[in-house]
C-alpha cells in the first residue's frame, strides 16, 4: 500500500496487473493480490471484465480513455474492494494498428487517491499562498524550504535555503522566535498564532507584528524531522486593536473624576507608554477659573501646561508654566505638522510627533501633544484619527469638569454665605466650626449649623443634615435654620422646639409630593428628610438641655480631658413623625468643650458608626489633652477622620463653655404680697450698689418694681426675682402662671396698661418665655461704659 505521502497510483505503490489487448490478465503485483483479495494464480488468465461489480459495465469503462495513457473508475466486487481508481500505462504499441499489446494497470482505492489528491492540493497551495508565509526548518532550526512570501520586506534574501532567522532578522527577535520553535520540536505542542517582533537588519524601523503557528515533523518512522512554522502579518489589525484598547482606557480614566487637573495627568499616563514616548497636555487657563475659554477662532490663547508624562530632556518647563499661543498652534516659532519627521516645538524635542486641539462647544479647552523617539516608527494618519477621537472626549470631559467646578463653587459659596461665621464669642460659649462640602458630582448637601443667642445670657447649639444634595438640599437647609432661629426666638424647649420644626418639615414634604407627584399618585408623595440636634446651655447653672430627631449625640469634653457620648434617646428624623422627641440634662463644668458634628464626620467608608465615633472620641481627647485651641484642634481633626475624598458633608461645631460667676448672679423668692415690692425694690438697690452699677439703680428699681406687681397681680406666688450680671444687665421674674404677658398702649382715661410699654422704653430688649413650672420675663439693659 502507499504511504500517506506517497500517490497511491504511482507505479511503485499502487496495485499492478499486466493486460493484454484483450483485457486478460498476464501477472499481478502482491499489492493487486491485497487489494483485490485473490492470489495470482486465481487472477492470472480472468479477464478484468470478471472482477467488475456488473460486468455489463464494462464498455462504459473503456469509453473513459481520453489518451495513450488513461484514468477511470470503477465499481470492483466487494471482494475486491469496490470503488476505485485506475491508470492504464502502453507497455508497447503495435506497428500497423498503434494499439498495445500489452498494457499495466494501476488501481488504488478511490477514497484514498482522494485524500492524497487534498493533501497534496493543500500543500501546494499552501506554499503558494500571498498573505501567509511558511517555512519549513530542520532540527537545527535551518531553513529548508520557504514559500515565497515568507518576509516580503525589506532585508530579507529571495533564497533563505539553509539560513537562519538570526541572519536576516534582529538577533532579539530571532532568539524569542527559535526559542518558542524549539518547545514545538522537544514538546510536539503545536504553536497557534502567537504575536512575535520581526525587524530586519536592514530596515529596522519598520517593524512588522507577526502570528506564528507551528507543528512538529515526523517521519514514517517517528523520527523528529524539523518543524513548520506559519507567519500571518497581523500588524495592521493589532494596531487597530491596540487602537480601540487605548481608546477603551482613555474612555476609562476620563469617567473617574469631575477634576481637569486629574483628567490631564491620568490621560497623560495612558497615553505613554501606550501610545508615545512622550505626551504633554496643556490646558486653558480659563478652565481653571471656571470661566468660558476663549473661542476656536480667537486669536491668542492662554494654556496652562497641566500634565507631563516620559522623558523631556533638555527642557526647562514645567507644570504650571504658561505659554502663548495662537488659533494655528504656533509656539516657540515652529510648526507642529500631522505627522512631522521633525520636532514640533523648541521644547518638544522628539523626533515623531503630532499634536491636536482639545474643543468642546465651540470653545478651545487645550491641546494634546505626543512624540516618539529614535527608533519608534513615525505617526500615521491613523494615530491622529486616534488622538482626535481622544482629544475630543478629553475635551467634554473638561469642559464638564469645568461647568462642574463653577456650579459646585456657586453652591458652595450659597452653602457657606446661609451659614453663621466659623468662629463666636459669647458670655455663654467660644465656638469654633469646620465645615467640609462633599467631592461627589451631586452637589453639596445640606449640613448646616448655628449658634443662636437666647435670653438670660443663655445659647443655642444646633447641628442638622438634610437629606440629599445640591441646590435643592441648601435651600430646604436654608429654610431649616431660618425656622430654627425663629423658634429659638421663642425660647422654647429643645423638644417643643423639635416638634414644631417635625411639622414644619411635613410640610415641606407634602409640598414637594404635590410638586412632584406623577398623575394619580397619592398625596404626599415624594421624598423628604433632615436630622437636628438641638441644645440649649445655661451659663449660670451650667446646665444644658438637649433633645435630638434622628441625629448623633454630642461629646463632652471635660476639663480633665476625659471624653464621652451624653445620654440621648433621638427621636425620629424630621418628617417622619409617629413619636415625641425626649429631652435630656447633663451639667458642663467650666471650660468643658461641646462637640457637635453631622454623619459625614463619623461614616467613613463602610466602617461601622461606633467605630466612626471611637475614632472621633480619640481624637477630641488627643487634641485637648495639650490645651489646643477649638480654631486648631477642629480642622486638625477632620483633616484626620475624613483623609480621603469625602461622599458626604462633614460639619464640626466646637463650643467651649463659660460660666457666669456666682458673684454675678443674685435670686430672691417672694410671696404673692404687695407689700413685698418695697422688699424687692431694696435688694435690688443693695446689688446694684455692690457691683458698682448705681447708675442703673433707677431704671432697674423701676422695672423690677413694675414686674414683680404685675406677678403679684395677675399669677400670684411664689415670685422669682434674678439678676444676672453678664454682657448686660439681666432682670428676670418668674411666676407660676402660663399666661404670657401683651404689651399694649393704655388710653388717656385708662389708668393701668403702661406697665411692659414703659419696660419697653426703658431697657433695650425684653420678652418672656416658658418654663416647665410657668413662665420667665426677662429685660436686658446695657452696661455702663467703665473708666
Amino acid at each position: 500500500m502507499a504511504r500517506s505521502n506517497d500517490d497511491p497510483l504511482d507505479a511503485g505503490h499502487a496495485a499492478g496487473l499486466v493486460v493484454d489487448a484483450d483485457g486478460t490478465i498476464l501477472s499481478c503485483t502482491p499489492a493487486a493480490e491485497a487489494l483485490l483479495n485473490r492470489t495470482a494464480d486465481d487472477l492470472c488468465g480472468r479477464r478484468i471484465r470478471d472482477l467488475l461489480a456488473d460486468p455489463a459495465t464494462w464498455p462504459a469503462v473503456l469509453a473513459q480513455r481520453d489518451g495513450r495513457v488513461w484514468e477511470g473508475h470503477t465499481r470492483l466486487a466487494p471482494e475486491g474492494g469496490d470503488d476505485v481508481l485506475f491508470r492504464v500505462l502502453p507497455l508497447d504499441e503495435g506497428r500497423l494498428t498503434g494499439r498495445a499489446h500489452h498494457s499495466l494497470v494501476l488501481v488504488a482505492p478511490r477514497a484514498l487517491v482522494a485524500q492524497w489528491r487534498q493533501g497534496h492540493a493543500f500543500m501546494r497551495e499552501l506554499f503558494l499562498q500571498e498573505r501567509i508565509g511558511l517555512a519549513v526548518l530542520d532540527r537545527e532550526l535551518r531553513v529548508v524550504r520557504t514559500n515565497t512570501h515568507l518576509l516580503p520586506y525589506s532585508g530579507v534574501p529571495g533564497d533563505l535555503s539553509g539560513f537562519r532567522l538570526a541572519d536576516f532578522l534582529w538577533e532579539s527577535d530571532a532568539r524569542v522566535i527559535e526559542a518558542r520553535l524549539r518547545e514545538v520540536l522537544e514538546t510536539g505542542v503545536p504553536l497557534v498564532a502567537v504575536d512575535v517582533e520581526a525587524h530586519t537588519h536592514v530596515d529596522p524601523g519598520t517593524g512588522r507584528i507577526m502570528a506564528v503557528s507551528a507543528f512538529r515533523l515526523q517521519e514514517a518512522n517517528g523520527a523528529v524531522a524539523g518543524v513548520t512554522a506559519l507567519f500571518l502579518d497581523v500588524t495592521e489589525q493589532r494596531l487597530s486593536q491596540r487602537r480601540l484598547d487605548l481608546l477603551h482606557r482613555v474612555s476609562t480614566v476620563l469617567s473617574t473624576n469631575l477634576s481637569a487637573e486629574e483628567t490631564a495627568r491620568d490621560l497623560a499616563e495612558v497615553l505613554v507608554p501606550g501610545f508615545a514616548d512622550v505626551a504633554v497636555i496643556e490646558v486653558a487657563q480659563a478652565v481653571f477659573t471656571s470661566e468660558e475659554p476663549a473661542p476656536e477662532d480667537h486669536r491668542m490663547h492662554t494654556l496652562r501646561r497641566t500634565a507631563e508624562a516620559g522623558a523631556r530632556p533638555g527642557t526647562g518647563a514645567g507644570t504650571g508654566t504658561d505659554v502663548e499661543v495662537d488659533s494655528d498652534g504656533v509656539l516657540s516659532g515652529r510648526m507642529w505638522s500631522q505627522a512631522s519627521e521633525e520636532g514640533a516645538d523648541d521644547d518638544f524635542p522628539s523626533p515623531h510627533g503630532m499634536r491636536t486641539w482639545l474643543t468642546a462647544r465651540g470653545f478651545l479647552l487645550g491641546r494634546i501633544r505626543v512624540g516618539r523617539e529614535g527608533e519608534h516608527p513615525p505617526y500615521v494618519p491613523e494615530d491622529l484619527a486616534l488622538l482626535e477621537e481622544i482629544a475630543s472626549r478629553a475635551a467634554l470631559v473638561i469642559d464638564n469638569a469645568r461647568r462642574y467646578a463653577r456650579e459646585r463653587n456657586a453652591a458652595i459659596s450659597l452653602q457657606r454665605s446661609l451659614l453663621p461665621s466659623p468662629t463666636t464669642d459669647t458670655v455663654a460659649v467660644h465656638t469654633a466650626s469646620v465645615y467640609l462640602p462633599t467631592d461627589t458630582a451631586t452637589g453639596v448637601s445640606g449640613d448646616w449649623f448655628d449658634v443662636i443667642p437666647l435670653s438670660s445670657a443663655r445659647v443655642a447649639l444646633v447641628v442638622g443634615d438634610v437629606v440629599g444634595h445640591g441646590l435643592q438640599a441648601t435651600a430646604t437647609m436654608a429654610r431649616l435654620r431660618t425656622a430654627v432661629r425663629t423658634l429659638a426666638d421663642l425660647d422654647l424647649e429643645p423638644d417643643e422646639l423639635l416638634t414644631h420644626l417635625d411639622d414644619l418639615v411635613t410640610q415641606f414634604v407634602m409640598e414637594a409630593g404635590e410638586a412632584t407627584r406623577p398623575p394619580g399618585a397619592e398625596p404626599g408623595f415624594g421624598s423628604f428628610g433632615a436630622t437636628c440636634l438641638y441644645l440649649t446651655y445655661d451659663p449660670v447653672t451650667r446646665r444644658c438641655l438637649m433633645a435630638a430627631a434622628g441625629h448623633p449625640p454630642p461629646a463632652l469634653v471635660a476639663p480633665d480631658g476625659t471624653v464621652r457620648y451624653l445620654d440621648l434617646s433621638p427621636g425620629p428624623p424630621l418628617g417622619v413623625g409617629g413619636l415625641p422627641f425626649e429631652p435630656s440634662e447633663f451639667e458642663a463644668a467650666d471650660g468643658s468643650v461641646l462637640a457637635l458634628y453631622t454623619d459625614g464626620l463619623i461614616e467613613r467608608g463602610h466602617d461601622d458608626l461606633d467605630q466612626g465615633m471611637a475614632a472621633l472620641g480619640d481624637a477630641l481627647s488627643a487634641a485637648f489633652a495639650v490645651g489646643r485651641s477649638l480654631e486648631d484642634a477642629g480642622p486638625e481633626m477632620v483633616a484626620g477622620l475624613v483623609p480621603g475624598p469625602l461622599s458626604d458633608d462633614v460639619t464640626l461645631l466646637l463650643a467651649r463653655t463659660r460660666g457666669i460667676p456666682a458673684r454675678s448672679t443674685a435670686a430672691w423668692t417672694f410671696e404673692a404680697d404687695p407689700a413685698v415690692v418695697a422688699e424687692a425694690r431694696e435688694h435690688v438697690l443693695g446689688r446694684l450698689s455692690e457691683w458698682g452699677l448705681d447708675e442703673l439703680a433707677f431704671t432697674t428699681e423701676l422695672v423690677a418694681s413694675e414686674l414683680v406687681t404685675n406677678a403679684i397681680r395677675y399669677a400670684g406666688g411664689p415670685i422669682e426675682l434674678r439678676l444676672i450680671l453678664a454682657a448686660s444687665l439681666i432682670c428676670e421674674v418668674s411666676d407660676r402662671s402660663g399666661t404670657q404677658p401683651r404689651m399694649r398702649r393704655a388710653q388717656a382715661s385708662e389708668e393701668g396698661g403702661r406697665g411692659l410699654f414703659l419696660i419697653a422704653q426703658l431697657t433695650e430688649r425684653w420678652g418672656s418665655r416658658y418654663t416647665r413650672h410657668g413662665k420667665t420675663i426677662w429685660t436686658e439693659q446695657a452696661l455702663p461704659p467703665r473708666p
